[in-house]
C-alpha cells in the first residue's frame, strides 16, 4: 500500500517541480521584492523593508491612469461582450441551414493573431496624411467631421479600445454559449410550448437558468482577462502607452521592469500584488453572488 502511495507521488514529481520552479518561487519572489525598499537591480541590494513601494505605486500618476483605464475596459467590455455573445448564440441556435458555417465565421477572430487584428483596427480608425480612415469616411457620409480615434481625445481612444476588446473576446464566448444552448434538453421547451408559454418567459425561466453556469464562467474569466489586458493596447496605440494615456496595470508592470522607466522590480512587484488583490476581491464577490443566481 505504501509503495503505491509513493509511486503516485513519483509520477506527480515532474509536475510539482515545474509548478514550484515556474509558479510558486516567482510568486514568493514577487512578494519579497514588493517589500524591499530602494532595491538596486545592478547590485542586488536594498536599503530596508517596508510598504514604501506600495505607497509610491498608489501615488504614481501613471499607475492611477492605468488603473482608471483598466477599470473602464473591465466595466464596459465584460457585460457588453457577454450580452452580445448571448444574443448571437441565441440567433445561431435558432437557425438550421448553414449553422456550422456561421459558427466558424464567428470563431475566426479568436484564432487570428491579436496584433494582426489590432493593426487592422488601427488602419480602420487612424487618421493619416493621405486618409482619415474608413470609419471616418462613414462618419463624413452622415455630415459629421472626422475624429482622430488613435491620437485624438481620450473618449475616442477608449471607444476604439473597448470596441477592439469586445471584438477579440466575443468569438470564444459565442463558442461556449452556443455549446451551452445546444446542451439544454428539448423536453423543457416542448413542455413550455404545450403550456403556451411566451418566448421571453421560456428564455427567462428555462434557457437562462440552464446556461447560467456557463455565463458565470464567462463573466469570471472575462473579468480576469480584462484586468490582464496589455497586448491589445500595444496593438493599436504602440508601445509608448503612457504617452498615449492608454496604459493598463499589466502595461505599467511591464514598463517598470523593461520600459523606459524600467529597472524597478520592487515597484513592479507592488503593482502586481495590487492587481492580484483587485482581481481576487472581484472574484470572491462574483462567487458570492453566484451562489444565489447560478443554478448547477
Amino acid at each position: 500500500m505504501s509503495y503505491n502511495k509513493y509511486k503516485g507521488w513519483l509520477y506527480l514529481l515532474p509536475a510539482i517541480l515545474f509548478l514550484a520552479v515556474f509558479m510558486i518561487y516567482p510568486l514568493i519572489d514577487v512578494v519579497v521584492y514588493s517589500f524591499e525598499e530602494g532595491y538596486n537591480f545592478a547590485s542586488q541590494s536594498f536599503m530596508g523593508v517596508g510598504t514604501y513601494n506600495f505607497s509610491y505605486v498608489l501615488h504614481d500618476p501613471y499607475f492611477l491612469q492605468a488603473l482608471k483605464n483598466t477599470f473602464i475596459i473591465v466595466i464596459i467590455t465584460v457585460p457588453l461582450s457577454t450580452g452580445i455573445a448571448l444574443l448571437i448564440s441565441l440567433g445561431l441556435n435558432s437557425i438550421k441551414p448553414l449553422k456550422e458555417l456561421f459558427q466558424t465565421v464567428y470563431f475566426l477572430p479568436y484564432v487570428t493573431n491579436t496584433l494582426a487584428v489590432g493593426l487592422v483596427f488601427m488602419i480602420l480608425f487612424k487618421k493619416t496624411a493621405y486618409s482619415d480612415g474608413l470609419i471616418n469616411l462613414v462618419i463624413n457620409l452622415f455630415g459629421h467631421e472626422s475624429i482622430d480615434f488613435i491620437d485624438g481625445p481620450y473618449p475616442a481612444k477608449m471607444f476604439v479600445m473597448c470596441f477592439y476588446t469586445i471584438w477579440v473576446v466575443m468569438p470564444f464566448k459565442i463558442l461556449i454559449l452556443t455549446s451551452a444552448l445546444a446542451s439544454v434538453k428539448k423536453d423543457y421547451y416542448n413542455a413550455a410550448k404545450v403550456d403556451g408559454t411566451r418566448p421571453f418567459r421560456i428564455f427567462y425561466k428555462i434557457t437562462l437558468p440552464m446556461i447560467s453556469p456557463m455565463i458565470f464562467y464567462l463573466v469570471i474569466t472575462g473579468f480576469i482577462g480584462a484586468f490582464k489586458a496589455y497586448s491589445d493596447e500595444v496593438a493599436i496605440f504602440g508601445t509608448n502607452l503612457n504617452a498615449a494615456g492608454m496604459n493598463t496595470i499589466v502595461g505599467y508592470v511591464y514598463d517598470m521592469l523593461y520600459g523606459d522607466s524600467g529597472g524597478y522590480p520592487s515597484y513592479a512587484s507592488a503593482a502586481s500584488l495590487i492587481l492580484f488583490a483587485i482581481v481576487f476581491t472581484i472574484t470572491v464577490i462574483n462567487l458570492t453572488i453566484s451562489k444565489k443566481n447560478v443554478q448547477y
